[in-house]
């Protein structure tokens, strides 16, 4: 009972290293000690595969204090196995996750990432939908200004063909028509532009590892 008592401690101490590693807000990037040839491939992101799948779903990549949701126990216990294959301590941790899942400061589905080195990170585990297909699909007007504006204009296009044809002559010409459509680029641009200031919205492009919520 001593001994099992004992293994009981060992593996709790471990846990709490783990979560006040977690919970390590320092800014300094971190690179941990792998062994190489235990790593698997499909778990190795660059930099830019990361910013291309954050702002492809609208995601933020920021460090895992930041995080205000609560980690699956299975993280933990894939930490440890890490952490004890590779003999070594794991830091620097990152999460790539919605804005909502972060404790954002004030400008005026998660994935655990560890620092492998030289702007890789490893994959250590995913948990709930935030790369669904869906998401991406939503979060596409918001990528970049292009994208904002290619989306502005499908919408204004869909509203004008909504209008009934009669509602201002007899016979709705093709002057008319656009004359309709570029009110329209302008009432839903207007709202759109309003929205994003009023909220203090950005592109993910340029948000992806933002610390605030409002830039």
């Amino acid at each position: 009972m001593e001994q099992v008592r004992k293994v009981f401690e060992e593996e709790n101490q471990k846990e709490r290293l783990i979560l006040d590693s977690l919970n390590d807000d320092s800014e300094v990037e971190e690179s941990n000690d792998f062994d190489f040839d235990l790593l698997e491939g499909a778990n190795i992101y660059h930099l830019s595969d990361i910013e291309r799948i954050c702002i492809d779903y609208r995601l933020r990549f920021l460090n895992s204090a930041l995080f205000k949701g609560e980690l699956p126990y299975d993280a933990i216990s894939k930490i440890k196995d890490l952490e004890k294959a590779h003999n070594t301590s794991l830091k620097g941790f990152k999460i790539m996750a919605p804005a909502k899942m972060f404790k954002l400061k004030n400008a005026d589905d998660p994935l655990l990432f560890a620092p492998i080195g030289n702007n890789y990170y490893y994959l250590i585990h995913s948990w709930g939908r935030d790369l669904h297909p869906f998401r991406k699909l939503m979060m596409w007007p918001f990528k970049n200004l292009e994208n904002f504006i290619a989306f502005v204009l499908l919408i204004s296009l869909a509203l004008t063909a909504m209008v009934p044809e009669g509602l201002f002559s007899r016979q709705q010409t093709t002057s008319e028509f656009f004359m309709i459509f570029f009110f329209m680029i302008k009432w839903v641009g207007g709202i759109s532009i309003f929205y994003g200031f009023k909220m203090g919205k950005n592109f993910s492009s340029a948000i992806w590892r933002s610390r605030f919520y409002n830039a």
